[in-house]
């Protein structure tokens, strides 16, 4: 059977769940790629009719916004240890250093390092129980964590869906090879973007490391600057014996 027609025969109802719980473990903490679950589904709804881009939004979304809701409560019961537990256990996601960064981000921009954060791959992972360690009000969390779980959600599978049917319609004039070409520009140009997000919070999450150096570098050279240091007394010549 030719994988187009087998993807065909995927109940509609098994895309939803998996995408929802996919984004719902993803937003609780466990490092697995939602969104590119996310992309393929709402690809595939743009090609098959059976799957509604509505609904699959919304299962998306739900998933988002209950995974990050459960993630909370369990940062918020596991404080601490529970950070150190997940870096034992995913040090490439939750390492110190990760984790300094994004304490850094939540310390600035408050319930909006929720919102923001959805949109970034690390942040999205940590959202929800860096928010519960963090003892953040929970009416602050769930207003950015609803509104940040349906835009990203609900504008992701629209964008995807509308970029599929168009491309249903190239394929018709065109070649697959050009479709390729055209997704890997596109492709390309999200991770540039991504890459230069990342290195805007990057810097702007060092900067209060930066001065702080400078603070202490400055108290160091302040004895110099008031003047040089006065020599040592010498001591009194011992008389000679007569």
């Amino acid at each position: 059977m030719h994988v187009q027609e087998w993807l065909e025969t995927v109940p509609a109802v098994s895309i939803y769940l998996l995408v929802g719980v996919v984004i719902g473990l993803e937003s609780l903490g466990i490092p697995l790629p939602g969104e590119i679950v996310l992309v393929s589904a709402a690809l595939l709804a743009s090609q098959h009719g059976e799957i509604d881009p509505v609904v699959l939004g919304a299962c998306a979304s739900a998933g988002a916004i209950i995974g990050d809701s459960i993630g909370y409560a369990i940062g918020r019961k596991g404080g601490r240890p529970l950070l150190a537990w997940l870096g034992g256990r995913f040090p490439k996601h939750f390492g110190p250093a990760q984790i300094s960064v994004a304490e850094r981000s939540f310390e600035k921009w408050g319930m909006w390092a929720v919102f923001f954060g959805r949109f970034v791959a690390l942040l999205r992972i940590f959202a929800g129980p860096l928010a519960g360690v963090l003892r953040m009000p929970y009416w602050k969390f769930l207003t950015a964590n609803v509104l940040g779980g349906i835009l990203w959600a609900g504008g992701t599978t629209a964008v995807i869906y509308s970029v599929g049917v168009v491309a249903e319609a190239w394929l018709k004039r065109f070649s697959w090879l050009g479709l390729l070409l055209a997704v890997l520009i596109g492709l390309g140009s999200m991770l540039i973007l991504k890459n230069r997000a990342r290195k805007a919070g990057q810097q702007t999450a060092d900067s209060p490391a930066a001065d702080k150096s400078a603070a202490a570098a400055g108290d160091t050279s302040a004895p110099t600057a008031a003047g040089p240091v006065a020599p040592a007394a010498e001591p009194d010549a011992v008389p000679a014996a007569d």
